[in-house]
């Protein structure tokens, strides 16, 4: 059977929403599947609304678009509000509970907060918080291993940057072990 994993990241500019994105697709494509990654902000840039739509597949994809996502990555409550009732029954969301404070909840979806901004910053990785998230997404989906994101990072992060590569890995691990 065909398996397709559609994901939704949305958040604020300057979050690392489309970065995350850029991750998920890249790793997607490293390990021979078919990819689609869409990004998408508003003009603000900076503190506008971000959010990005990555497609990992076994078979071709008809459209890059993900307005039902499998899995939700909500980096602040205005994208938690907007896309948890469009999120598929049996799927993930996963979201910032340092960022957003309110308890959310909906049948048939595993909902997991985790403090990502606080995690971050109590570990000097700020501004990583999406980091953290995403290693509690390949953690829970299954959808990519640990190991294949870690390859992936390692070619996209440029050698004069190694230090940026570190600390994403550290990241990842901490939001993967949480």
């Amino acid at each position: 059977m065909a398996k397709t994993t559609k994901i939704l990241i949305a958040g604020f500019g300057g979050q690392g929403i489309l970065f995350t994105g850029k991750a998920l697709a890249y790793t997607g494509l490293k390990a021979g599947m078919e990819v689609s990654w869409l990004p998408s902000y508003g003009p603000e840039m900076r503190g506008g609304t971000a959010n990005c739509s990555v497609t990992l597949s076994d078979t071709p994809i008809g459209s890059p678009i993900v307005d039902k996502p499998d899995v939700l990555i909500a980096m602040n409550l205005p994208s938690l509000e907007k896309y948890l009732n469009e999120t598929e029954n049996g799927g993930y969301i996963v979201y910032d509970s340092s960022l957003i404070a309110k308890e959310c909840s909906r049948e048939g979806v595993s909902i997991m907060g985790i403090p990502a901004t606080k995690m971050a910053s109590d570990n000097a990785l700020d501004g990583l918080a999406n980091m953290i998230i995403l290693g509690k997404v390949i953690k829970e989906t299954n959808v990519l291993t640990l190991d294949q994101i870690k390859n992936s990072l390692a070619q996209m992060v440029p050698a004069k940057k190694a230090e940026l590569l570190e600390k994403n890995i550290k990241a990842i691990e901490l939001g993967y072990n949480f």
